[in-house]
């Protein structure tokens, strides 16, 4: 497809796409696609919900194992939550796991072990919003969607020098994607425009003189590309407290708690705490001689800073541990902690 003036973008793109394409676990490159190799949409759905958020760099490793260890999406609906959890453990934003597997489930249970194939099919789907159900849709099953992720927004700002700040420029920037979405290799299409974006087209100091779509990209005529895309400037984070306990008994079992399924770090395994505000009370999981260790856990979610303070004491054997977990010391893995639960732990094992 053409742009207002006479330049082939998409036919450009698929061209430098051919030569440059990105090696990654999850993809199927151009020339095994050319040779009627397609993508299986279970590696292209887990990677897309994997890499909301998240680096390429971070993400590989952890879908390599998803992967080796639940070869398909079966494998996955029927493996433990807690099994899930755990491999999941520091790669963050952890209601996507908990939506991974409703997921999974799902289309195990109601689409006999086949992702659908079409945009608002997938829509439907747990943890699946318009973003991956277009991504899945185009890449794993070469329909012409519109896949807009920050990459595909960069150089869609660019490309039409478009200054209106982000994200209430959202919908003029997909508009602008869609114009230029072809109907013949659309899967290609989306992968192409998102590796110029991580690879050329990139946030600071754009390498527009090896850019395939040097030609028409408007920005690059108006000297503006190194100011687009612009975003509306973000409040500061605010900064809460808290309070982590960690006990241990003679034998060296660990106090733990489940975390409830809902709010932040769900069904993940962690320290007993206080509530994180801005005053925290102390709210010792029993009574005993707690002790407050030197340093602190600092640690950044999306929304806030969050300060914790780390106490300490021996687990008697009878303690009364109510809804707590006493966790053998051979059973416990410290992996198997989000991050922030890893730091407190960390930081009481230095002590």
């Amino acid at each position: 497809m053409r742009d207002s003036g006479e330049f082939d973008v998409s036919g450009a793109l698929l061209g430098w796409y051919d030569q440059h394409a990105r090696k990654m676990p999850w993809r199927v490159g151009p020339a095994d696609r050319a040779a009627g190799i397609w993508p299986d949409p279970y590696r292209v759905w887990l990677s897309e919900v994997m890499l909301q958020q998240t680096t390429v760099a971070a993400v590989r490793d952890y879908f390599i194992r998803f992967t080796t260890r639940w070869p398909d999406v079966m494998a996955l609906a029927a493996a433990p939550d807690d099994q899930v959890m755990g491999e999941w453990a520091g790669l963050g934003y952890y209601a996507r796991a908990r939506n991974l597997l409703k997921c999974a489930r799902v289309v195990a249970r109601d689409h006999g072990g086949q992702f659908p194939d079409t945009y608002d099919t997938l829509l439907k789907l747990p943890g699946i919003g318009p973003y991956t159900a277009a991504a899945i849709s185009a890449i794993a099953f070469d329909r012409p969607e519109t896949v807009l992720d920050g990459n595909v927004e960069r150089v869609m700002a660019r490309l039409f020098d478009v200054h209106d700040p982000l994200p209430g420029s959202k919908p003029i920037l997909k508009a602008k994607a869609a114009e230029l979405t072809p109907s013949l290799r659309p899967g290609d299409y989306a992968q192409a425009v998102m590796d110029l974006g991580a690879t050329i087209c990139t946030p600071k100091s754009p390498a527009c003189g090896i850019c395939p779509l040097r030609a028409p990209c408007r920005s690059r005529i108006a000297g503006t590309q190194g100011d687009l895309p612009r975003k509306t400037p973000k409040q500061p984070k605010p900064t809460r407290y808290g309070h982590i306990y960690i006990a241990q008994r003679a034998d060296g079992a660990l106090l733990l708690e489940r975390r409830p399924d809902k709010g932040l770090l769900g069904g993940m395994l962690g320290w007993p705490g206080s509530e994180w505000s801005a005053n925290p009370p102390e709210t010792p999981p029993f009574s005993a001689q707690w002790q407050t260790l030197s340093g602190e856990v600092r640690h950044t979610f999306t929304h806030f800073h969050l300060i914790l303070r780390i106490w300490a004491a021996e687990l008697p054997g009878a303690a009364q541990t109510g809804d707590l977990i006493v966790m053998d010391k051979h059973a416990f893995r410290p992996s198997d902690l989000p991050t922030v639960m890893r730091k407190a732990y960390d930081l009481w094992r230095g002590h």
